[in-house]
């Protein structure tokens, strides 16, 4: 059977108009906003999105509400017509492509802020950051009015913002979060991984080993403090440089843990040259 083709949308009007077609045909409606820079990481989020609902929306923003001063916003890696042809190939109902002026009107006034769960981790070295990704995801979360929106668990701490955000604003929409998918030798997929130049590229891994390696010393009942040193040796020695965390938190509130009772993830921050890589593993 073929498949309709991609529609594209850069309004919310027209996606609205859309959208309310295919509810009065009792459909179930399945967001996935990125930031563009497609990979295989956000064609798994489209896939499972198909597997969830009856119509899939892909939104693609860079949002400048959440990137720093010293940030890399005007490098960030675009690249429209061939994301478009990839979300096409997945078999994605509709691509919705906002504008900063519509997104961000002028007098624009109104931020989001998540309290305690965006403090420490990515929060501590990204003032704004989660504000501008809770306020933008909740923007979109109203555009669309999904049943049900997708976003990928290499972002935990997001991940964890957006839900306690839909939560406490009552929004009627369920968050599921999606496993980080790993290139062959254990390197999380990112829209960022371009950057690394082929000497960083062959160092990354070590990331996720010494996240892994803490993760099973924590299920065997290793002591936390001596796990999360030798992890910080270990990545020193590989070259990153700053380490921004190595920690281990509570899966649900992110509070810190030293001995594993209930779910948690060991997390990570760190830079290979200007490139910063995020990452975290589940423990048990």
């Amino acid at each position: 059977m073929s498949h309709a083709p991609l529609a594209r949308f850069t309004a919310a009007a027209p996606l609205r108009a859309e959208l309310a077609g295919w509810r009065r045909s009792g459909a179930r409606v399945v967001l996935v906003p990125t930031m563009g820079a497609l990979h295989a990481g956000h064609l798994a989020l489209m896939e499972r999105a198909k597997a969830l609902g009856d119509r899939v929306v892909a939104s693609i923003f860079v949002n400048p509400t959440q990137f720093g001063p010293n940030e890399d916003f005007s490098r960030y890696p675009r690249d429209t017509e061939a994301d478009l042809a990839l979300l096409a190939g997945a078999g994605v109902d509709a691509a919705y492509l906002p504008e900063v002026a519509g997104m961000y009107p002028e007098h624009f006034s109104t931020r989001i802020e998540v309290e305690g769960l965006t403090e420490g981790l990515c929060g501590a070295y990204r003032p704004g950051h989660f504000s501008g990704v809770a306020t933008v995801v909740t923007k979109l979360l109203n555009q669309v009015q999904p049943d049900l929106a997708l976003f990928g668990e290499k972002d935990f701490q997001q991940l964890l913002v957006i839900r306690r955000a839909v939560r406490d604003l009552d929004l009627p929409v369920e968050i599921q979060g999606v496993p980080t998918l790993r290139e062959a030798d254990g390197l999380a997929l990112s829209s960022r991984n371009r950057y690394l130049d082929a000497d960083a590229r062959a160092r990354a891994p070590r990331l996720h080993a010494v996240l892994a390696r803490i993760a099973e010393g924590l299920s065997a009942g290793g002591d936390a403090a001596r796990l999360l040193e030798e992890g910080r040796a270990t990545l020193a020695a590989a070259g990153f440089d700053p380490v921004q965390y190595l920690d281990v938190r509570d899966a649900e509130t992110l509070a810190p843990v030293e001995r594993v009772a209930r779910p948690a993830r060991v997390l990570a921050a760190a830079y290979l040259g200007r490139t910063r890589l995020i990452d975290n593993v589940a423990v048990g």
